[in-house]
This record gives C-alpha cells, structure tokens and sequence, in this order.
C-alpha cells in the first residue's frame, strides 16, 4: 500500500522512494515524438540566460513537451501529437465514472501499455530542472504531466498538478495502492488473457481493437469493493481547491516564471499564468509551436527542453 503524507496542495512530503533515481545518465534523447524545430539560438540562449540569472525563486511549470524527449507522445504537438495521428480521443471522467465497459477499455489498454510506459526515465530536461532546485534556483516546480519523470530525476519542491499514474485509488473509500501492485492483479484475473498493441497512446495506454478488450477481467478494491481509478485528473474533471490554492502560495512566493514544454491549452494550469501576469511577475516560454501565453510573455523560445535547458547556467 502506498502511504505517502500530503502536503495541502496535494505535494508528498514522502514521494515515490522506489522511482528515484538520482543518478540517471543524460542519454540521447528519443525524438520519434518531438515536432521539428531549429536549433537553439544563440541571442535566444543569452536571453533566456540572462532571464534565470535575474531570477532568485523561480516558478517552472511543465508540459508533454518536457517529456516528448523520454519517448512520451503527447497531445498536441504539430504532426507528433496524438491529435494530429489519429482520431483517438482521451477518456472522460464522467465516462470512467458511470461506464463498467469504458472502464474495461481503459484499464486493459492501461494493462498492456504499463510496462512500456512505467520504464520511460527522465531526460536531460528533467534533470537541469532537479539542479536548479537544488542550486536554489528553483523555488517550486508544477506539472502538468502524470508520468512520474520529474520524481524519478530527483524533484522535491513539486505538485504533480493533474496527479500520477504510478498511484491507484478507490472512489469509494479512497484506499491508495501503487499501481505496480495493480498491474500483479490485472496479470492474476487475467492469466491467458493476451493483447498486441496497435499503437501507443499518451498517459499510458495503447489502441486495442473492442475485440481485444472483451473478455479482459477489472478487479474491484480489496478494502470495500468500489471503483479503481488512476490517481490522474481525467479530461472533464477538476483539480481540488486545495491543490490550486496551494500552488498559487508557491506561485506568491516567486518572482518570476518559466513554462516549459506546454502549449498552456488546459485551463487548469493556464490559470497560473495568468495569475503570473497579474502579479506582473516576468515570464518565460520554452516550447516547440505557439502557446496561449504568446501575447504576454516577456520572453517564448521555440526549442527543445532537453537542448535549451543544458546551455543555462543557474548561479
């Protein structure tokens, strides 16, 4: 069972022990899911440079883009995105909620894309981000994504904004499990039971045909027999007003922020970019294509997070 203690805004104080790993390599990064773009320029660099350097608590904020580099697809992205290759859409919460069968769909394709997408290790990105927390440059870091990367590279000052895959939890009682132990659940329902992915999905899952998901077998909770679902916000759902009102103290507390690898679409976290602009606080953008924010940013790069992120120099 999973016990970590939370902080208001939904931050572990105890993160995932067995997901760090302090001491990744900084390996090639895998750019099957990554929009082409222009290398770094180098007035661009020195902007930005000068942007972190002038900085002394600084707010990031993450996106698909920042882990795109570890082989993750995303959504959005021109041509990559699981928007721009299929007609697939992602479930609903209110759909997960009442549907026994979108349920079935979803977790077996969750079943059989976990050991893939659980593997993926954080990238260069991920890790300049760690170092610059523990320079004490970063003051908080906020993510839109529920891979678990920013964990395995080490972050601590962290609120994973839209929650965790590697977390399961009961909508009746609320008893949290790893999703590890799930996935030995799923292997003892379902012993025979046998799928071959046609393509891979963000957040975990892959395409299976209706067929395919038919005879898969879902375990209910062991403590009361409800409903599993992962611990992430789905499409259609809301974040708590606590982890909002949390973030928004870290946001308080800053003086300036930087959107990294995020087109800023979902509400969720543009809210915190807006309230950046009403504190006035300068904001920079590194993200491959235009992002809400455009308009009001003192600053928007259009490269990779893992080539831009290295040539920074946090004092």
């Amino acid at each position: 069972m999973f016990s970590a203690r939370r902080l208001p805004g939904g931050c572990r104080a105890t993160q995932l022990h067995h997901l760090r790993h302090h001491s990744v390599s900084r390996t090639s990064p895998n750019l099957a899911f990554v929009p082409a773009c222009l290398p770094p320029d180098p007035v661009e660099v020195e902007e930005l440079q000068r942007f972190v350097s002038n900085s002394k608590k600084l707010f990031v904020m993450t996106g698909a883009g920042i882990s795109t580099e570890s082989g993750i697809p995303d959504y959005r992205s021109e041509g990559v995105g699981l928007y721009a290759r299929t007609d697939r859409r992602p479930i609903q919460h209110a759909e997960f909620v009442r549907s026994a069968s979108a349920r079935q769909r979803y977790w077996a394709r969750n079943f059989v894309g976990w050991p893939q997408f659980s593997s993926h290790q954080p990238n260069t990105a991920h890790l300049v981000l760690r170092d610059w927390e523990k320079l004490g440059k970063l003051h908080w870091l906020v993510t839109q994504n529920v891979d678990a990367l920013h964990t395995k590279a080490g972050s601590q000052r962290l609120t994973e904004l839209h929650g965790c895959t590697h977390r399961v939890f009961c909508l009746g009682c609320g008893d949290q499990t790893l999703r590890t132990e799930l996935q030995e659940h799923f292997e003892a329902l379902n012993p025979t039971w046998k799928a071959e992915a046609l393509g891979v999905a963000p957040d975990g899952d892959v395409f299976l045909t209706d067929e395919q998901v038919r005879n898969f077998q879902v375990p209910a909770c062991s403590k009361c027999g409800g409903i599993l679902k992962p611990d992430v916000t789905f499409f259609g759902d809301t974040v708590s007003r606590e982890k909002v009102d949390f973030v928004h103290q870290r946001l308080a507390e800053s003086d300036s922020m930087l959107v990294a690898g995020s087109s800023m679409q979902v509400y969720s976290g543009y809210r915190f970019a807006l309230a950046a602009r009403e504190k006035q606080l300068p904001i920079a953008i590194l993200n491959i294509g235009p992002t809400r924010l455009d308009h009001f940013a003192s600053l928007k790069l259009n490269s990779r997070c893992g080539e831009l992120l290295p040539l920074i120099v946090a004092h």
